[in-house]
């Protein structure tokens, strides 16, 4: 009897691929928890009675949901918090360890990896759809939405639990990052537009096929 050579089924291949990451996954996800790292070190600005600096941090964030998606974004995200949280002094004003969740940054610290991800979602949908200026418009303002539904909640409530303030007294407390994070989030869906075009591979959106026409 002849010997039988079996093909593999591609759509199975298919599959299997999306289903595992490869180590350019890993190593995006790691070189963007390094660089929440980075501009987390960057020098902060004190504002306000509570005692939680503004740091570039959530500009950090927002690029790694933005850039990488949902999954991805969210475990570069995760993989700051978990390295911070086992002493590496990574977070704002270089501190770690398991004692920041007794701070007032606790709240903010929690959300991180939840916004990535939320940020990441923005970008799946507003990559399967849109390009130029409308583009970076819904990626900033996406991700502005999910840092005020995610980030400053968690935060407001952290503080509120941490500091034994009243919840009213922790949105006071919050309010002075407000501006900052309409600025921050502008520049990262900017930035986050940019990448994608100078690297149209690097999100999968399952993108629809252009029109024949070749409208954008």
């Amino acid at each position: 009897m002849p010997d039988t050579v079996t093909t593999p089924d591609p759509a199975a291949t298919r599959g299997t691929a999306r289903r595992g990451w490869r180590a350019v996954d890993l190593a995006l996800v790691a070189v963007f928890a390094a660089l929440v790292a980075v501009f987390a070190a960057l020098p902060p600005i004190p504002v306000g009675g509570a005692g939680v600096p503004i740091t570039l941090q959530t500009l950090a964030l927002a690029l790694c949901g933005l850039c990488l998606g949902p999954l991805r974004g969210f475990a570069a995200a995760a993989l700051y918090v978990v390295l911070g949280l086992v002493g590496l002094p990574i977070f704002s004003g270089f501190s770690g360890g398991l004692g920041v969740l007794a701070g007032p940054s606790a709240g903010y610290i929690i959300a991180f990896p939840f916004f990535a991800l939320g940020c990441g979602l923005v970008a799946r949908f507003a990559l399967a759809r849109l390009r130029g200026p409308k583009l970076w418009l819904v990626l900033s303002l996406g991700a502005l939405v999910v840092s005020f539904l995610v980030v400053h909640p968690l935060g407001i409530l952290g503080m509120a639990v941490n500091l034994e303030v009243g919840l009213a007294e922790a949105v006071v407390f919050d309010m002075p990052f407000w501006p900052g994070d309409v600025v921050k989030n502008l520049v990262a869906g900017a930035l986050a537009a940019t990448v994608h075009r100078a690297f149209p591979q690097l999100l999968e959106t399952g993108r629809r096929a252009p029109r024949s026409s070749g409208q954008r």
